[in-house]
């Protein structure tokens, strides 16, 4: 969220945002499609090139505008977006969150769109506050919000495969190692799972092949404008792991872990 999708990047302040937001869904508010889309995304160029989100993400926006929040201001400006999908995690062959993470569960929840799957859990895919609106504690709201919008429903669990905010300074720590260390206070290292656990939710497991971005050496340059012409590891800027080039075969692949909170409704 967490991806971040639940996986939003800058990390979240816990102060709470003006009373004045304003936080609907896209449903209740169609007129702010072009606003929505305006809004771009805090990416790096790279995770863009991630094919499951690439064909699924705005299907997210077409299809389930009612799983799309969108936050206003006082002057009507929008200055954050969320999006979520319903799945069915207690479908046969499932059950437990997938390793897959952020690619698995927006598969899930498109194949039950088609198959007509009632829904069970509502997942968290992307939280984007706008560049001069961060550092006041939108990131915090929306996540409130999005818990608040699947309890209204009619769900009791909401999950996020989220991409933890900092863990791209330590590309090479486990993620396992990294999702569970604790400040003093008890509280996770991690700015952005510590949102996420103030809020209510519980770091459940690693999601270890949350999305796969493959690519030849020319695109990973493009991308990222590093020379990718040795074999082995290559630390990225702003990836959570280094990224596995391959010059004798002409491509890199970055398969990027995430963590899974459970929040319980």
């Amino acid at each position: 969220m967490t991806a971040e999708t639940p996986r939003a990047e800058s990390p979240a302040s816990a102060a709470r945002p003006a009373a004045n937001l304003k936080i609907t869904t896209l449903a209740e508010r169609p007129e702010l499609t072009g606003a929505f889309w305006a809004l771009g995304d805090a990416w790096p160029q790279f995770v863009t090139e991630d094919p499951i989100g690439w064909i699924l993400w705005g299907r997210i926006v077409s299809e389930l505008p009612e799983y799309v929040l969108v936050a206003t201001d006082e002057s009507g400006e929008l200055v954050a977006r969320a999006l979520s999908v319903p799945f069915a995690l207690g479908a046969k062959d499932r059950g437990t969150l997938p390793d897959g993470g952020w690619d698995r569960v927006l598969m899930w929840a498109f194949s039950d769109v088609r198959h007509g799957t009632e829904p069970d859990t509502v997942s968290a895919i992307e939280v984007t506050v706008a560049p001069g609106a961060q550092g006041g504690g939108l990131s915090y709201a929306m996540l409130d919000a999005m818990r608040a919008g699947a309890r209204a429903l009619g769900f009791g669990t909401l999950v996020a495969p989220v991409r933890p905010s900092a863990k791209h300074l330590e590309p090479r720590t486990p993620m396992e190692e990294y999702a569970h260390r604790l400040r003093p206070d008890g509280l996770p290292h991690d700015p952005w799972l510590r949102v996420h656990v103030r809020v209510g939710g519980v770091i459940e497991s690693v999601a270890r092949n949350s999305m796969t971005v493959s690519g030849t050496l020319e695109e990973w340059r493009g991308w990222t404008g590093l020379p990718f012409d040795a074999a082995g590891e290559v630390e990225v800027p702003r990836a959570l792991v280094p990224v596995h080039c391959a010059p004798d075969q002409g491509y890199a692949v970055y398969v990027e872990p995430n963590v899974w909170v459970r929040h319980t409704l």
